[in-house]
Protein backbone atom coordinates (compact mmCIF):
# COMPACT_ATOMS: atom_id res chain seq x y z
CA UNK A 1 0.00 0.00 0.00
CA UNK A 2 1.21 3.38 -0.80
CA UNK A 3 1.05 6.46 1.41
CA UNK A 4 -1.89 8.06 -0.39
CA UNK A 5 -4.07 5.00 0.12
CA UNK A 6 -3.26 4.97 3.84
CA UNK A 7 -4.11 8.68 4.16
CA UNK A 8 -7.47 8.21 2.38
CA UNK A 9 -8.33 5.25 4.58
CA UNK A 10 -7.36 7.21 7.73
CA UNK A 11 -9.47 10.25 6.72
CA UNK A 12 -12.56 8.12 6.05
CA UNK A 13 -12.31 6.27 9.35
CA UNK A 14 -14.52 7.93 12.01
CA UNK A 15 -13.78 5.64 14.93
CA UNK A 16 -13.43 7.61 18.15
CA UNK A 17 -15.29 10.70 16.91
CA UNK A 18 -18.07 10.20 19.47
CA UNK A 19 -15.54 10.06 22.27
CA UNK A 20 -13.99 13.35 21.21
CA UNK A 21 -17.40 15.01 20.88
CA UNK A 22 -18.39 13.72 24.32
CA UNK A 23 -15.14 15.05 25.81
CA UNK A 24 -15.90 18.47 24.35
CA UNK A 25 -19.53 18.61 25.53
CA UNK A 26 -19.14 17.02 29.00
CA UNK A 27 -17.71 20.12 30.78
CA UNK A 28 -20.58 22.24 29.46
CA UNK A 29 -23.18 19.72 30.61
CA UNK A 30 -21.58 19.43 34.05
CA UNK A 31 -21.49 23.22 34.39
CA UNK A 32 -25.18 23.43 33.52
CA UNK A 33 -26.01 20.71 36.04
CA UNK A 34 -23.99 22.46 38.75
CA UNK A 35 -25.78 25.74 37.96
CA UNK A 36 -29.20 24.08 38.21
CA UNK A 37 -28.32 22.54 41.58
CA UNK A 38 -26.88 25.82 42.83
CA UNK A 39 -29.94 27.81 41.75
CA UNK A 40 -32.25 25.27 43.40
CA UNK A 41 -30.34 25.56 46.65
CA UNK A 42 -30.43 29.36 46.43
CA UNK A 43 -34.19 29.37 45.79
CA UNK A 44 -34.85 27.01 48.71
CA UNK A 45 -32.88 29.25 51.06
CA UNK A 46 -34.68 32.33 49.77
CA UNK A 47 -38.01 30.67 50.60
CA UNK A 48 -36.79 29.79 54.10
CA UNK A 49 -35.61 33.38 54.61
CA UNK A 50 -38.98 34.76 53.45
CA UNK A 51 -40.89 32.43 55.74
CA UNK A 52 -38.61 33.29 58.67
CA UNK A 53 -39.35 36.99 58.15
CA UNK A 54 -43.07 36.24 58.05
CA UNK A 55 -42.84 34.17 61.23
CA UNK A 56 -40.88 36.94 62.96
CA UNK A 57 -43.40 39.59 61.91
CA UNK A 58 -46.26 37.44 63.14
CA UNK A 59 -44.58 37.05 66.53
CA UNK A 60 -43.71 40.76 66.68
CA UNK A 61 -47.39 41.71 66.36
CA UNK A 62 -48.38 39.70 69.41
CA UNK A 63 -48.31 41.41 72.81
CA UNK A 64 -45.67 40.36 75.32
CA UNK A 65 -42.86 39.42 72.91
CA UNK A 66 -39.61 41.37 72.89
CA UNK A 67 -37.04 42.05 70.18
CA UNK A 68 -34.96 39.16 71.57
CA UNK A 69 -37.92 36.77 71.32
CA UNK A 70 -38.45 37.72 67.67
CA UNK A 71 -34.74 37.27 66.87
CA UNK A 72 -34.63 33.89 68.60
CA UNK A 73 -37.72 32.67 66.72
CA UNK A 74 -36.33 33.79 63.36
CA UNK A 75 -32.93 32.20 64.03
CA UNK A 76 -34.57 28.95 65.15
CA UNK A 77 -36.64 28.94 61.95
CA UNK A 78 -33.52 29.54 59.85
CA UNK A 79 -31.61 26.81 61.70
CA UNK A 80 -34.38 24.30 60.97
CA UNK A 81 -34.81 25.31 57.33
CA UNK A 82 -31.14 25.64 56.41
CA UNK A 83 -29.22 22.79 57.99
CA UNK A 84 -25.80 23.79 56.67
CA UNK A 85 -24.20 26.69 58.56
CA UNK A 86 -27.31 28.57 59.60
CA UNK A 87 -27.71 30.85 62.60
CA UNK A 88 -24.47 32.76 62.94
CA UNK A 89 -24.90 34.71 59.70
CA UNK A 90 -28.56 35.64 60.21
CA UNK A 91 -29.42 39.21 61.21
CA UNK A 92 -32.91 40.29 62.25
CA UNK A 93 -34.26 43.85 62.48
CA UNK A 94 -37.66 44.62 64.03
CA UNK A 95 -39.20 48.09 63.72
CA UNK A 96 -42.64 49.55 64.29
CA UNK A 97 -44.15 51.49 61.40
CA UNK A 98 -47.38 53.44 60.94
CA UNK A 99 -49.80 52.48 58.16
CA UNK A 100 -52.41 54.89 56.81
CA UNK A 101 -55.22 53.25 54.81
CA UNK A 102 -55.75 54.51 51.26
CA UNK A 103 -59.00 56.29 52.13
CA UNK A 104 -57.38 58.25 54.97
CA UNK A 105 -58.69 58.04 58.49
CA UNK A 106 -56.98 56.41 61.41
CA UNK A 107 -53.44 55.13 61.32
CA UNK A 108 -52.55 51.60 62.30
CA UNK A 109 -49.33 50.42 63.82
CA UNK A 110 -47.51 47.52 62.21
CA UNK A 111 -44.48 45.42 62.99
CA UNK A 112 -41.91 45.08 60.24
CA UNK A 113 -39.26 42.38 60.39
CA UNK A 114 -36.27 42.29 58.01
CA UNK A 115 -34.19 39.11 57.81
CA UNK A 116 -30.77 39.10 56.11
CA UNK A 117 -29.01 35.80 55.57
CA UNK A 118 -25.49 35.58 54.14
CA UNK A 119 -24.64 32.34 52.43
CA UNK A 120 -21.69 31.18 50.35
CA UNK A 121 -21.85 28.90 47.37
CA UNK A 122 -18.95 26.73 46.29
CA UNK A 123 -20.33 24.85 43.29
CA UNK A 124 -19.70 27.43 40.58
CA UNK A 125 -16.77 29.18 42.27
CA UNK A 126 -14.05 26.76 41.12
CA UNK A 127 -15.50 26.65 37.61
CA UNK A 128 -15.40 30.45 37.37
CA UNK A 129 -11.73 30.38 38.43
CA UNK A 130 -10.95 27.92 35.62
CA UNK A 131 -12.28 30.24 32.92
CA UNK A 132 -10.46 33.28 34.29
CA UNK A 133 -13.23 34.92 36.32
CA UNK A 134 -13.31 36.03 39.93
CA UNK A 135 -14.98 33.41 42.15
CA UNK A 136 -15.43 35.98 44.93
CA UNK A 137 -18.12 37.63 42.79
CA UNK A 138 -20.06 34.36 42.72
CA UNK A 139 -19.11 33.03 46.15
CA UNK A 140 -21.32 34.95 48.58
CA UNK A 141 -24.94 35.99 48.22
CA UNK A 142 -27.01 37.95 50.74
CA UNK A 143 -30.63 36.88 50.81
CA UNK A 144 -32.99 39.47 52.28
CA UNK A 145 -36.67 39.22 53.13
CA UNK A 146 -39.03 41.79 54.65
CA UNK A 147 -42.41 41.11 56.17
CA UNK A 148 -44.83 43.66 57.62
CA UNK A 149 -47.93 42.74 59.63
CA UNK A 150 -50.50 45.02 61.17
CA UNK A 151 -50.78 44.97 64.95
CA UNK A 152 -54.31 44.33 66.08
CA UNK A 153 -55.47 46.42 69.03
CA UNK A 154 -58.68 46.34 70.98
CA UNK A 155 -61.21 48.88 69.75
CA UNK A 156 -62.04 51.83 71.96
Amino acid sequence: MDTMTLLRRFRQNERGAELIEFALVLPLLLSMLAGIVDFGRLFQRLEVTTNAAREGARLATLPGYSQTDVQNRVRAYMDQGVQNGAGAQTTVTRTLVNITPGGGGAQFQAAQVVVNYRDSYLILGPIVNLIGGNAADFGTVTLSATSTMRMETAGS
